[in-house]
């Protein structure tokens, strides 16, 4: 019995497809069925019933794949306790950020953070809110930044802090005139939205529906990027809505276009620090979460008057 095959079995339960198993996990399907095969041999049992469709563990397999579970998050635990030292921080921190922070938020920690900390190497992946919680149970990430809440059961989350929306208009939009703008405003413009699995989209989405109640704000172009959205704005075409720290360095004006933020309660999404074994690399997380909230400007660093879309 071997890591390689426990790790194996768990990829074929989660993806419930040996060839789809087998690409996630590097290897060629023959390779990957062949050592599920040596390991039911082993073992004496069938760990998966292969007649359905998808295919699905036995019930001993279940039982098997959650021991198997465990014992993958227990060995990872080794290389931590090799790299733990009482007066040093060091090892491999990797870190999945949403693309809607990253580029704001790292540049503001990054630099005093591996000052302190010269031991720990710092390794950052963009994705989406789904697919870094995946990533995160299967322990290819030892936390993550995300702006939703979660209620999965192996998610241990803390809080960093609440960020304000504004609206990013065109220099000929109407709504330049305002000193500052309303949830209710977002019924008299079209807004640019970022493309379907961002959770700021989603966000966007739930503020208009406030809106829909009594008029239907028009909503329209999709991207996978908030530059893009910005680009857009900046040819004079309509607004979008933007995170604090996405416009941060200008004060009302930006290129060609202008900032607006909004009135009391101010919409705002809170900015969360996850990771899922509660005691993998604690230090370095108590670190690394004190380093972000240490460098954030005061504005971040405070939730009243603000309305929480989640």
């Amino acid at each position: 019995m071997t890591l390689t095959q426990l790790s194996y079995i768990v990829a074929v339960d989660k993806y419930r497809h040996f060839a789809t198993a087998a690409e996630k996990s590097y290897v060629t399907q023959p390779t990957l069925s062949m050592q599920i095969h040596k390991l039911e041999d082993e073992l004496g049992v069938t760990i998966f019933d292969r007649t359905k469709t998808p295919v699905i563990p036995t019930p001993i397999g279940e039982k098997i794949i959650e021991q198997a579970q465990i014992i993958l998050k227990e060995s990872k635990q080794l290389t931590d306790i090799a790299n733990f030292k009482e007066d040093e921080l060091r090892g491999v921190f990797k870190v999945g950020i949403l693309p809607t922070i990253a580029p704001y938020l790292v540049p503001l920690f990054l630099r005093s953070f591996l000052e302190n900390h010269p031991g720990i190497e710092l390794v950052f992946e963009e994705l989406m809110t789904d697919e870094l919680l995946d990533q995160l149970a299967d322990d290819k990430l030892d936390a993550g930044i995300i702006a939703t809440p979660t209620d999965q059961s192996f998610i241990y989350t803390e809080d960093l802090f609440v960020e304000p929306f504004v609206g990013y208009l065109s220099q000929n939009h109407p709504l330049i005139a305002k000193k500052k703008l309303t949830v209710e405003d977002l019924d008299r413009s079209n807004i640019w939205l970022l493309s379907e699995g961002h959770c700021f989209r989603d966000q966007a989405v739930k503020l208009c529906k406030e809106v829909d109640k009594k008029n239907r704000a028009a909503i329209e172009f999709k991207s996978g990027n908030l530059e893009t959205l910005k680009k857009l704005v900046e040819q004079n075409f309509g607004m979008t809505l933007m995170p604090w720290t996405a416009v941060r360095e200008f004060d009302g004006q930006c290129a060609s276009a202008v900032i607006k933020e909004f009135e009391n309660p101010v919409p705002s999404r809170k900015v969360r620090l996850v990771y899922g074994r509660k005691h993998l690399k604690p230090t370095i997380i108590a670190a690394f979460k004190k380093s972000i909230c240490n460098s954030i400007p005061d504005v971040l660093k405070t939730t009243d008057k603000r309305l929480l879309i989640e």
